[in-house]
């Protein structure tokens, strides 16, 4: 036995056992990574046409999205509704104060775009619609029916906000049609970022 060891006291035993008491301890088949989300976000944005606005839209969700592609295509849907919605609201201010001056045809352009993006935010709420009842199996229709409604309405949505800048192609240019149509344009983005990512959630699906 050594003569210079020194006892352990109980006050450095008592500090060892709290030190391991209080580590983390790893949950069972979950991930805390908060980089998880994110990167599956921005993998899954790649399959789109705008990865760029993909991923700074929807990579703030990440934390409630993780590695779930139906929550990712259920969050892309909402926010291409959200925008559809604001694009409602300001063509509908446009239409009332408006002062169209050298752009004559500009009244019935606009017309024509509240009432397609009027049809097009009905056609992206009854997708989200879709997308959150797909949980409860088959009342009203099996997943896979679901999903087909799904796509066809998003792709729908899209079709009229097309059709809203194809009014103003024979519209002179004008600070009314340049407003409306580059922030359709950027609607149009949205909605397009929706639907490829129903589509990629479609393709995983129908594999399985």
């Amino acid at each position: 036995m050594m003569k210079n060891q020194r006892p352990v006291s109980s006050l450095a035993l008592l500090s060892a056992a709290l030190l391991f008491l209080l580590q983390p301890i790893p949950a069972v088949g979950f991930s805390s990574d908060p980089n998880n989300g994110t990167d599956f976000i921005r993998t899954s944005c790649g399959a789109t046409l705008y990865p760029q606005l993909c991923y700074s839209s929807l990579s703030g969700y990440a934390k409630a999205v993780q590695q779930n592609p139906a929550r990712l295509a259920r969050l892309a849907i909402r926010v291409s509704l959200s925008n559809a919605r604001l694009m409602v609201g300001y063509l509908s201010n446009v239409s009332s104060q408006a002062d169209y001056g050298s752009e004559p045809r500009a009244p019935a352009a606009l017309h024509d775009c509240v009432t397609v993006f009027g049809d097009a935010v009905d056609q992206i709420s009854g997708s989200l619609k879709q997308m959150r009842e797909l949980g409860y199996g088959g009342a009203g229709g099996s997943v896979r029916f679901r999903l087909s409604n799904v796509q066809t309405w998003v792709s729908a949505a899209l079709t009229n906000e097309n059709t809203c800048t194809d009014g103003f192609e024979d519209v002179p240019d004008g600070a009314v049609k340049t407003g409306v149509c580059d922030r359709v344009v950027k609607v149009k983005e949205v909605t397009s970022i929706a639907l490829a990512l129903v589509n990629s959630y479609v393709s995983k699906v129908t594999t399985v």
